[in-house]
């Protein structure tokens, strides 16, 4: 399938009194139509500063994209002026943030900010607006969605305001839906739901998706190839079947390892992965896993491994073959 967005050695740093914080650290990957990548890894690994560089939603200072090309269709959205990305951001691709609470302006209704994003982007008439926004909002399942149409964030749930945020986003029907961490904040029973919208929507729509997330689990049943990162760089990708059979960088094995499995014939310990990430003001010369890792040989502590195949389609950036326990 065609890549719709391609990621190029994108490189994204903050200047800040105690340094330069190196976030995100050359990575690439690609996005086919109608694909939904997982993107995962712990807090400050560059997940989120990643996407909101292809979004140019990075504050610029202390923030500056230092390198690299994102190219939408062809076009490098970073060497787009802010006239011109404003036609591709919420039209064409769109984002969904980790607080709708925060994401949505709490002294508009509803009503107000959803019109505004149709009448801006597709020239729709009030009324056109407001029909279209009351069908989105029943498209994510608000109930009432006539009724509620003209409250105010705060008259909604933590899930009621995200499946807000999903529509708002979908309301230009975008061919690129970016989320990043969109059901952490809420239960398990109302993450299923957003999930399920989410899956029938792009169903539905046939847009790509780019799901970030710190959890495994979710994207098990949402993805289909999924992105794992540490300290700003990519250390493995995979299919995301073959990535939970085959994992093959330490640190994959380590996020499998902590996570409660329901098809496990003996019950067990979860194990945590000793240590604390690396500082991104001072990142080790060599692999910045190597400290915490139990598999470390002496080449890791000095060169920091690329990207290399494995299998089709499934690259690890790793010195030791963990599965068979030699040294590459």
């Amino acid at each position: 399938m065609a890549a719709i967005l391609q990621v190029k050695e994108l490189d994204t740093q903050f200047h800040t009194q105690d340094g330069i914080v190196h976030a995100v650290n050359g990575i690439s990957y690609d996005l086919s139509e109608g694909e939904t990548l997982g993107i995962v890894g712990e807090s400050g690994c560059g997940k989120s500063v990643g996407v909101l560089s292809i979004m140019r939603l990075i504050q610029e200072p202390p923030g500056k994209i230092v390198g690299g090309q994102v190219l939408y269709r062809g076009r490098d959205l970073l060497k787009l002026n802010e006239e011109e990305m404003r036609h591709i951001r919420g039209d064409q691709i769109a984002m969904v943030f980790q607080d709708p609470m925060t994401s949505l302006n709490p002294v508009l209704t509803i009503s107000q900010q959803m019109c505004e994003t149709l009448e801006v982007h597709k020239g729709a008439t009030h009324a056109q607006a407001l029909a279209r926004s009351i069908e989105l909002l029943e498209m994510v399942n608000i109930p009432k969605a006539r009724d509620r149409i003209n409250d105010y964030p705060h008259q909604f749930s933590g899930g009621m305001r995200q499946r807000v945020m999903i529509a708002v986003a979908l309301s230009c029907n975008p061919q690129v839906l970016i989320a990043d961490e969109p059901t952490t904040a809420l239960d398990v029973t109302i993450q299923a739901q957003i999930l399920d919208i989410v899956r029938r929507l792009q169903r539905e729509l046939g847009m790509a998706i780019i799901w970030i997330t710190h959890d495994l689990g979710v994207v098990a049943g949402l993805a289909d190839r999924v992105i794992v990162m540490y300290a700003g760089y990519i250390v493995e990708t995979a299919p995301v079947r073959e990535l939970y059979v085959n994992p093959s960088h330490p640190y994959t094995l380590g996020l499998l390892g902590s996570l409660p499995r329901l098809d496990a014939k003996e019950k067990s310990r979860l194990k945590p992965i000793d240590g604390l990430p690396p500082d991104l003001i001072d990142l080790p010369v060599g692999c910045p896993f190597a400290a915490r890792c139990v598999y470390a040989i002496d080449k890791c502590r000095q060169e920091n491994p690329k990207l290399e195949t494995i299998r089709d389609d499934h690259r690890t950036a790793c010195w030791v073959d963990v599965g068979n326990g030699r040294h590459k």
